[in-house]
């Protein structure tokens, strides 16, 4: 461990969450509708949903063979929530929940909670993608918790 000053800004920085299926289209349009986001494919097993915050990539099984064979495996995350800041998280539980229901989704949504005021002071609605990965989707409402968001 270093005890020195730094004199520049860190070299680090989230700029993608890479989430592995065995079927990219499926979550490429859950994302699109969920984030109301184009996905932008770079090959039919690799796709993108691009956010001002960071990119969503999605990623075919067959993609984790060319970096490390065995490391990932689809639709087996009980650990993580993939979470999205959104200004209005009652406006977006009603612009998701009216598309759902008016499609023939062939993954319809699985809604765990609707808009939910938590403790910490986020107004949080949390969501199953088709993999069963937990995605929460927040809006600040308490002051504390507006001005750890604010940018």
């Amino acid at each position: 461990m270093t005890t020195e000053a730094r004199t520049s800004e860190p070299t680090l920085g989230l700029v993608s969450v890479r989430l592995i299926t065995d079927d990219v289209a499926r979550l490429v349009e859950f994302y699109g509708h969920v984030l109301d986001v184009p996905g932008s494919w770079l090959t039919p097993d690799f796709a993108e949903l691009r956010t001002s915050a960071g990119t969503l990539a999605i990623g075919s099984t067959r993609t984790v063979e060319l970096f490390a064979p065995g490391s990932a495996r689809p639709a087996d995350n009980h650990t993580a929530i993939v979470e999205f800041l959104v200004s209005d998280v009652d406006a977006e539980y009603e612009r998701i929940a009216q598309h759902a229901e008016g499609s023939d989704r062939a993954h319809p949504i699985d809604f765990v909670t609707t808009p939910t005021t938590m403790p910490w002071g986020n107004r949080s609605l949390l969501l199953r993608d088709p993999d069963g990965t937990l995605v929460n989707l927040f809006t600040p409402v308490a002051p504390e918790a507006r001005e750890t968001y604010r940018r």
